[in-house]
């Protein structure tokens, strides 16, 4: 098996960085220098010998929703008490959350909630949270790994792909071929796959090309390693911790719109004062 974009990019960015110990193969932490600040890296990887055989491909199961919240929620922590805190640097590399009946049974989406959770926790007590999306960014795979980020930066590459679900089950879904909804897909931006029209939706701070995603070259870390910095530079430069942001973009207005309307319906109940 190739290594995964993920570990790819794990590598290389946490370098010769010792893994946090106590977790499974799937899940790669470790605490690593970045340009002079500390930051945490995690990554869900593959992992062909995994003994829940719907996580072998770098699905987010049971084990890794619970890990990711461990490792988010050690270290916050362990800095609860510091007013300059850790950056926490999620590599996105996820193919989806992990469909299985032992999943469902055992509660897959509790799991999954944690690691959200943990994100979201971490980032409004001031750990500056930043996803790189160097892969597939699918379904509840992204939702706990990843989506909760300050600022999300993904590759401009064919390989990128962000989406609620793949092409072939939104197709069983919908009643639809793959193709009608890539008809549909060059219409709606919701509806794409290709990471520039997820852009335009306005949850990305930067796209990023780099020359080579399967294969790094040093010039190509650098360039990611530097916009790392600047994200981080960029949530510490408002107090800001909220994601309301992401609804700026000229794609958003129907968003904007729903929550505008479910706003004031709200307010005007009076049950809910």
């Amino acid at each position: 098996m190739n290594p995964s974009r993920g570990l790819t990019w794990f590598s290389r960015l946490t370098g010769q960085a010792s893994p946090v110990p106590g977790y499974s193969q799937a899940l790669r932490v470790a605490d690593a220098d970045l340009d002079g600040h500390p930051a945490r890296f995690i990554a869900v990887v593959p992992d062909p010998d995994n003994r829940f055989p719907r996580v072998r491909d770098g699905e987010v199961g049971l084990v890794e929703g619970w890990e990711i919240a461990r490792a988010v929620r050690e270290l916050a922590e362990a800095e609860r008490e510091q007013d300059s805190k850790s950056a926490i640097v999620a590599i996105v590399d996820v193919t989806s959350q992990a469909y299985g009946r032992r999943e469902e049974a055992f509660g897959i989406h509790q799991a999954l909630a944690a690691a959200a959770a943990a994100y979201a926790d971490a980032r409004l007590a001031g750990h500056p949270v930043i996803a790189l999306i160097v892969g597939k960014a699918i379904s509840g795979g992204f939702l706990a790994h990843g989506y909760q980020a300050n600022r999300i930066i993904a590759f401009d590459d064919d390989a990128v792909s962000v989406h609620a679900m793949g092409k072939a089950s939104a197709a069983r879904i919908t009643l639809r071929s793959v193709e009608a909804l890539e008809q549909l897909a060059a219409q709606v931006p919701p509806m794409a796959y290709d990471i520039r029209n997820y852009a335009s939706l306005g949850l990305l701070w930067r796209l990023l090309s780099v020359a080579d995603a399967d294969a790094a070259s040093d010039g190509d870390v650098e360039l990611v390693r530097s916009s790392l910095l600047a994200a981080l530079a960029d949530i510490r430069a408002t107090l800001d911790r909220g994601l309301s942001g992401r609804l700026d973009a000229d794609n958003r207005s129907a968003s904007r719109k729903v929550r505008e309307l479910m706003r004031a319906q709200w307010q005007s109940d009076p049950t809910h004062g």
